[in-house]
C-alpha cells in the first residue's frame, strides 16, 4: 500500500510539472509571438539594398509594379512573407535612380513619383538618408509632395534616435517622441497635413502635449 501511495504520487507530481512546463512554454510563445509583431518591421531583412541591372526604357513599368506590390504589401500586413518582394522593391528603385537619373513628376506621372518615395521610404535608414537630398529637391520642384517630405523627415529622426517634428510615427502603438508638441499643428499645416488629433485617431491614439 506504501508503494503504490508513493507511485501515485509520484505520477501525479510528474504530471504537475509538465503541466507548469507546458504552461511556461505557452506564456513564451505568446510574447515571443507578441514581441516578433511589435517589431515585425525590424525583422523583415533579408540582406543589403544593392544597385542592380535596370531597363531605363521600361522604367514607367517598373515603378507601376513596384507601387502595386509595396501598396498590396502594406494592406496585407504580412511584411515577414513578402519580405523579399519589398527588398526587390527598393533595389529596383535606387536602381532607376542611379542608372537612369531621379525621376520627374512630368516624366513618369504621379504613381510613380510615389512609388520612388514608397521605395526609399520603406528602405533602409542608410539607404534614407542617402537619397534624401534627391527628395528635397523632387519637394521643392513639385515633384513629390510636402506630407511626403514630412513623414521621410520624420522617419530620418527617428532612425537617429531624435524627435520627430511633424508627429507621423507611431512606434509600439505610441506617437514617437515629438519636438515641440504645442505647436506641432502649425507645422503639419505648413506640408498640408491633417491637425495631429484627427491623424492619430486612425490608431486610437489621444494627443496630449505632455
Amino acid at each position: 500500500m506504501v508503494y503504490m501511495a508513493k507511485t501515485n504520487f509520484n505520477f501525479y507530481f510528474i504530471m504537475r510539472i509538465k503541466k507548469i512546463v507546458f504552461s511556461i512554454l505557452t506564456a513564451l510563445a505568446l510574447i515571443i509571438a507578441a514581441f516578433l509583431y511589435i517589431n515585425k518591421d525590424k525583422f523583415v531583412y533579408v540582406g543589403s539594398v544593392d544597385i542592380i541591372e535596370v531597363d531605363c526604357s521600361k522604367k514607367l513599368q517598373i515603378l507601376s509594379e513596384v507601387f502595386e506590390s509595396d501598396q498590396r504589401i502594406r494592406k496585407s500586413n504580412e511584411l515577414i512573407k513578402y519580405a523579399k518582394e519589398d527588398h526587390r522593391n527598393q533595389e529596383l528603385v535606387i536602381s532607376i535612380i542611379e542608372k537612369c537619373g531621379m525621376p520627374t513628376l512630368k516624366e513618369v506621372g504621379q504613381r510613380r513619383m510615389d512609388a520612388i518615395w514608397l521605395g526609399l521610404q520603406h528602405s533602409t535608414k542608410e539607404i534614407r538618408k542617402k537619397y534624401f537630398p534627391q527628395i528635397e529637391k523632387a519637394v521643392e520642384n513639385g515633384d513629390l509632395s510636402k506630407q511626403q517630405y514630412a513623414l521621410m523627415k520624420d522617419r530620418m529622426l527617428m532612425d537617429e534616435g531624435k524627435p520627430q517634428i511633424y508627429g507621423s510615427q507611431i512606434e509600439n502603438g505610441k506617437l514617437y517622441k515629438l519636438e515641440n508638441p504645442e505647436t506641432v499643428n502649425e507645422r503639419r499645416k505648413e506640408m498640408g497635413m491633417e491637425p495631429i488629433e484627427d491623424y492619430l485617431r486612425y490608431f486610437n491614439i489621444q494627443f496630449n502635449t505632455n
